[in-house]
């Protein structure tokens, strides 16, 4: 059975209103571990069929960089190519902050005065007159007050239309609401993966911010992906469900909230089909408290 994006339901990010599992670009340039030297690029033809029949299935939420690239792709020009002329539904979000130069080394946090270079490299590669979503992705600083200034003055002018951070605290969420409506906050956080996150993630639904996590699926794995041994728990609800244990993890990264957009990545029509379907996972009570459980211990080793 083939399942769609909205059978998790939507969110509204400022004025836009998106399904609640979108789709990750970290993963689409390459093969295995995002980032890691000489990895090998992606088929070009099958990064572009998956977007393709990702938005079939109802995405209309993709995460992507102009930092996501290989040797020999780019995240942004495979999206491009794939999906312009851009559906009018489709909200593309992308991170400023980080770089990486030609060989993939990564470069020093963009100052303030970067910033607006980077806007215009992810416009030039998307090849869009703005950007649906920018978020700050927070790269050692204290504070965020001048870089997300400089985000705000671009969304003044009309290259940006809503905003977000990313690799956040709680003190940058304040200090980014004082200068400019915040959409979003995504950060690291998963089944066992970054419980310090619990609270930002209540708080943002307090406060009608969406929270976004990425590496819901991979934990702590990270850029290397899923990978190491599952909780027995974890095994026993998927078995329950006919369903293998990402499904669960993302259907309980769902359940945390209605404020929760989960983003994963793949390079597979497979498991991107088995993604989407999470949406439709309906965790028992019983179920989230056994999960609760597995979450809570996890950060306690």
């Amino acid at each position: 059975m083939t399942f769609a994006a909205d059978t998790a339901g939507t969110w509204t990010l400022g004025d836009l209103t998106v399904n609640r599992i979108g789709f990750g670009a970290m993963r689409l340039p390459q093969q295995g571990q995002a980032f890691a030297p000489g990895a090998v690029p992606r088929d070009r033809d099958q990064a572009i069929a998956v977007l393709r029949r990702a938005v079939e299935l109802g995405v209309n939420h993709i995460d992507t960089a102009a930092f996501y690239f290989s040797s020999l792709r780019s995240a942004n020009e495979l999206i491009n190519r794939a999906l312009a002329h851009y559906p009018d539904d489709l909200v593309i979000a992308t991170k400023v902050g980080p770089a990486r130069d030609s060989s993939g080394e990564w470069l020093p946090m963009a100052t303030p005065r970067q910033l607006r270079g980077q806007v215009e490299e992810n416009l030039r590669q998307l090849g869009r007159d703005h950007l649906d979503l920018v978020n700050l992705r927070v790269g050692g600083l204290d504070s965020i007050t001048e870089h997300f200034a400089v985000l705000a003055g671009l969304r003044q002018a009309g290259l940006i239309r809503h905003l977000g951070i990313s690799n956040a605290r709680p003190e940058h969420l304040a200090q980014a609401q004082a200068v400019a409506p915040v959409v979003c906050v995504q950060n690291a956080y998963g089944l066992g993966y970054r419980r310090n996150q619990d609270a930002l993630l209540v708080s943002c639904g307090e406060q009608g911010v969406a929270f976004v996590p990425f590496f819901a699926i991979a934990g702590a794995g990270r850029e290397a992906g899923a990978g190491g041994d599952e909780p027995e728990e974890v095994l026993a609800i998927a078995r329950a469900h006919g369903a293998g244990p990402v499904r669960v993890r993302l259907a309980w990264a769902l359940h945390r909230g209605p404020h929760v957009l989960v983003i994963p990545g793949t390079g597979t029509p497979d498991h991107l089909e088995d993604n989407m379907a999470a949406g439709a996972l309906r965790l028992t009570p019983d179920e989230l408290a056994r999960l609760d459980v597995v979450h809570r211990a996890a950060q306690e080793r």
